[in-house]
């Protein structure tokens, strides 16, 4: 499960076998916002369905997997939200639809 977010600046996750692709890096730390931090071990690339997330954190103990908006926005994808999902584009090519459920979700 994926968790579409507007307030992380990049993809993030603390399941390792999601990356197709990862590098260990001692990355410092991001900040949640709760003020918590967690530690960034590496980085790498998840191939999700048709869409590839490139420069994705691996951060240690994060619970939740976190797609990061302005991310998909400065590689230049479409992010369109609606009542009951949301919608992620190249150009017209549908890469991912996400169903809301308090927040937006990916499977």
């Amino acid at each position: 499960m994926w968790y579409l977010d507007n307030g992380c600046s990049r993809h993030m996750t603390g399941d390792k076998a999601k990356f197709s692709t990862l590098e260990s890096s001692d990355g410092g730390y991001v900040t949640y916002g709760d003020n918590a931090k967690g530690k960034i071990v590496g980085n790498g690339s998840i191939c999700k369905n048709s869409i590839t997330l490139e420069k994705v954190l691996f951060v240690s103990n994060l619970k939740h997997n976190l797609i990061s908006i302005s991310q998909l926005c400065d590689k230049g994808l479409n992010v369109s939200f609606y009542a009951s999902h949301c919608i992620i584009r190249n150009n017209e090519t549908i890469l991912l639809i996400g169903n809301r459920h308090k927040k937006y979700l990916f499977n």
